[in-house]
């Protein structure tokens, strides 16, 4: 029996975790960072709360015999990953990222990369008067500054405080394209802020603005923080489940 910690809260982790759930050579629990109330649970088991740091996540890995550490966290939650990266092998665990690939522009597509929020806010401001964030919550305050822009934020909760120069949308995905194309059209956005997050979920933003003419300011991601030269990286959920049937087979041999 292979015992996998799933870090979560993405599209992906949600399917991996159902996809191990009736498998009877793993166990797995899902562990969720818990900054929304009211999260999309994956099946079966879940923790909800950080671990502290990798010290903490190396000895919890080890308290409770984790074999596997499969990383399907969001590609801006980089803490977490650090602290993966340095906990796993310290626990003498396998460690597995699974982080699907960033969206790539289309010849009729007007992106603007930046490194960072606060060079997309002045990105932004540069590009037009009426600004549709989809960054979440907690990286509103670089725009806060932007006090002779209309912006409009795209939250699942309510930040703390909430900027008062911004109207808030809550709302979460996936959304479609009609859906994208009405919402920028009826509020007359004319720049897009979003980060390169990749997927299918919520890419209809991207082709609503591009039928529109509309310019997107791209956060890149953050770069992969130092860890192990031989972790592995696969980009779906089928690419963890070759992995760990070769983890399981390596330790049964």
């Amino acid at each position: 029996m292979l015992r996998v910690l799933i870090l979560g809260g993405t599209a992906e982790a949600r399917v991996l975790a159902a996809a191990l759930a009736d498998r009877r050579d793993v166990q797995c629990v899902s562990s969720l960072a818990g900054r929304v109330s009211r999260p999309r649970l994956p099946v079966g088991p879940v923790r909800i709360g950080g671990f502290g740091g990798p010290d903490s996540l190396a000895d919890w890995l080890r308290a409770n015999g984790i074999g596997a550490v499969i990383d399907a966290t969001h590609p801006y939650a980089a803490g977490i990953r650090r602290s993966a990266l340095l906990a796993a092998p310290a626990a003498g665990t396998a460690y597995l990222r699974l982080e699907r690939p960033g969206w790539i522009e289309g010849p009729q597509d007007r992106w603007h990369r930046t490194v960072g929020f606060e060079a997309a806010a002045a990105a932004a401001a540069g590009l037009g008067h009426r600004i549709f964030l989809t960054i979440g919550r907690q990286n509103l305050s670089a725009f806060t500054a932007l006090h002779d822009r209309w912006i409009l934020a795209r939250v699942v909760e309510d930040p703390d405080p909430v900027p008062p120069n911004m109207t808030l949308l809550r709302s979460r995905g996936p959304y479609s394209l009609d859906s994208e194309t009405s919402l920028m059209a009826s509020h007359r956005i004319d720049v897009l802020v979003t980060k390169d997050s990749g997927g299918p979920l919520t890419e209809p933003k991207l082709v609503a603005a591009r039928s529109l003419g509309i310019p997107v300011v791209m956060v890149d991601r953050p770069p992969a923080p130092p860890g192990p030269a031989d972790a592995a990286v696969v980009p779906d959920v089928a690419g963890v489940l070759r992995w760990m049937d070769r983890l399981i087979q390596a330790g049964s041999g």
